[in-house]
């Protein structure tokens, strides 16, 4: 790796750190809120109950899960890696880390009787941690990805510019009002839906009405996988491809621009309405919205996947931005950073990764690691929100 991009390392992870600390104050006095909800809760070692002679876990609960470190920084990096490789199921995969394997949904859960407020606590603050771990990967892999050549600045910008508004009313709206198993539910219930979008799209029909596309990640590839025997990328190869993305007309109606030599071209407005309406969904699910950028970008804008995760993850970082400021300075939302600080170790690993890995990945394979993923997702936690138990494991 080049001296400048580990320079440029460096100065997003001390952002990141700044950033942190700025936080923290609004955090800590959230955590008045916690010390409430839990002075309200009936006291014992039963469920839904607190012990006070318990050991304290997340948001300095007693009783409550204690992630081991060394397994949330494994599962930091495959977070990194799958959002910056495919452009989504960051935000997802930080919820399945935090609801199923390190247990916090269930413990959460047990409070919904005995006491709904610190119920409500743990869903918000499930949600902004995995907001904060796919913000620092989306902070992280479009800025490879645009070294890369590998984003549609332009289309990035206009679906940020729409999601900020929506963003923004979804915190304000629900923090305090979502019930746990709710949340659960409506979170499977929308991955299980994109997952059909994307199978299509591998089908040999959805492939027909995605020319273009084809044709852009067929170069791409043949560029990138099939180089002559005892080659190589140039290590002084310039920062962003000759063959990279190059916007070649702007107007307030129509931007194309150009990947691999094929021409693409889009409508503003549409990334501003789609922005706008896939934030507000992700941030009332408490991902970052590349699962629904995704399908955008490759269905509704017909973009190869070679692309797709760099402009999405534009997309997302400034979604995440607004929507974390929403919950945790507006809202006092509690987030414990002892957790989520050890995680985004993870994040900044599996990120640095998903980038230079991708482009060895068939475009089609990119897709269809999506919608395995989906599919698992989609229906774990659609049957355990609704139904009170999951159909795939672990139950």
């Amino acid at each position: 790796m080049q001296k400048k991009t580990w320079i440029l390392i460096g100065l997003l992870t001390l952002v990141g750190v700044a950033v942190v600390l700025v936080l923290a104050a609004p955090c800590m006095a959230a955590s008045g809120k916690v010390a409430s909800a839990i002075a309200k809760t009936p006291t014992g070692p039963g469920p839904g109950q607190i012990n006070p002679e318990a050991p304290k876990g997340i948001l300095g609960i007693p009783g409550a899960p204690e992630p081991f470190w060394l397994w949330c920084i494994l599962w930091g990096i495959w977070v990194g890696w799958i959002f910056s490789t495919v452009g989504a199921f960051g935000g997802i995969m930080a919820g399945v880390g935090h609801i199923t394997i390190f247990g916090l949904a269930d413990y959460g859960k047990t409070f919904k009787k005995t006491s709904p407020v610190l119920n409500k606590l743990f869903t918000d603050s499930i949600r902004v941690s995995n907001q904060w771990l796919v913000g620092l990967s989306a902070l992280i892999s479009s800025t490879n990805y645009y070294r890369m050549g590998r984003i549609v600045l332009p289309l990035g910008l206009f679906l940020a510019g729409g999601s900020v508004l929506g963003a923004y009313l979804v915190p304000v709206l629900t923090a305090g009002k979502i019930k746990l198993s709710s949340y659960i539910g409506y979170f499977g219930l929308c991955v299980f839906v994109i997952a059909g979008v994307l199978f299509y799209e591998t089908t040999p029909r959805g492939q027909k009405s995605k020319k273009a596309a084809r044709e852009a990640a067929r170069a791409f590839e043949a560029a990138h996988m099939r180089k002559p025997a005892g080659g190589g990328e140039s290590s002084q190869a310039p920062a962003v491809s000759a063959s990279g993305v190059k916007v070649t007309h702007w107007s307030l109606t129509r931007i194309a621009f150009t990947f691999f030599g094929v021409e693409f071209s889009f409508n503003p407005i549409w990334p501003v309405l789609g922005g706008f309406a896939i934030a507000a969904i992700a941030s009332f699910l408490g991902v970052g919205g590349g699962f629904l950028f995704v399908p955008f970008l490759t269905s509704i804008a017909g973009l190869p996947m070679y692309i797709v995760a760099g402009t999405s993850a534009v997309a997302v970082l400034v979604g995440m931005i607004v929507s974390i400021f929403s919950y945790m300075v507006i809202k006092g939302v509690p987030v414990d950073f002892m957790m989520v600080g050890v995680e985004l170790v993870g994040i900044a690993t599996g990120s640095f990764i998903g980038p230079y890995t991708s482009k060895y990945i068939p475009d089609i394979w990119l897709k269809r690691l999506f919608v395995l993923l989906a599919l698992y997702v989609g229906i774990r936690y659609t049957t355990k929100g609704f139904l009170g138990y999951s159909l795939v494991p672990p139950f």
